[in-house]
């Protein structure tokens, strides 16, 4: 699945774009350069579905890569993530706020701006999963190749209404979305926070999303974010009473 969405990474530091290369690889197809010139080319040639880019460079910096690709038809819609100097960030680069995803304070931690590509990325895997469905507006997929947490957050930038139907173990709960907040989710007598919250730990089993139904129904209290949140701040304290009673 990782090869359907393809990255640009353009940075003219050989050591953090090593870094970058290492840290995106594993979750899509991914070409890296160290200048912008040659990344125009590409992303011309076969407009990818986000571009990584640093701001200063020699030759043609991000801004200027930026600016070009939006002057096009065929790329004006890819998304960017800019990484940048805070001062670069607020007096350059802030404006530019029609298709930029993200700005990442340099110098940053691999992980973060992994977390924060890989947001882009799985929403862009949905998209590309949901024009080749079997079924119009229904996809479906296993937890073992994109989780909870990935969905959720996918669903939840994409702005999205559906139901997402998730099984595990015999259980199954379902979730409705509203542009992208989960309203109301259910596990047989359970219903709103708890539910959603039953599903956090699950890293196996099969998913359906179907973007044909929704319900007006409301019984979460939180944002899908919130939601997360308090999910893995439970399953850590699962966890922890776990290994003291161990």
């Amino acid at each position: 699945m990782k090869n359907e969405v393809k990255v640009l990474v353009v940075e003219d530091n050989p050591l953090v774009r090593e870094l970058l290369i290492k840290g995106l690889e594993p979750h899509c197809e991914l070409h890296a350069f160290d200048e912008g010139a040659e990344a125009l080319i590409k992303a011309m040639e076969d407009p990818p579905d986000l571009i990584i880019s640093d701001y200063k460079m020699t030759g043609m910096d991000g801004r200027q890569l930026f600016e070009k690709l939006r002057a096009k038809e065929k790329s004006r819609t890819i998304p960017f993530i800019f990484m940048a100097s805070r001062g670069d960030i607020e007096e350059k680069l802030r404006p530019l706020t029609d298709g930029v995803e993200d700005f990442v304070i340099k110098p940053f931690y691999l992980k973060d701006l992994v977390r924060r590509a890989k947001k882009v990325i799985d929403r862009a895997r949905l998209e590309k999963m949901s024009k080749k469905a079997s079924r119009p507006g229904v996809i479906q997929g296993r937890l073992e190749e994109m989780g909870i947490m990935d969905m959720l957050q996918s669903l939840e930038m994409g702005g999205k209404n559906c139901r997402l139907t998730v099984q595990h173990g015999g259980e199954k709960v379902e979730m409705f979305f509203t542009g992208g907040a989960c309203k109301h989710a259910v596990c047989g007598k359970i219903e709103g926070d708890d539910a959603v919250y039953k599903t956090i730990a699950w890293t196996e089993g099969e998913w359906e999303i179907d973007f044909n139904t929704s319900s007006d129904k409301v019984t979460t209290t939180r944002s899908t974010q919130g939601l997360l949140m308090e999910g893995l701040r439970l399953l850590d304290e699962a966890n922890a009473a776990k290994q003291e009673a161990g």
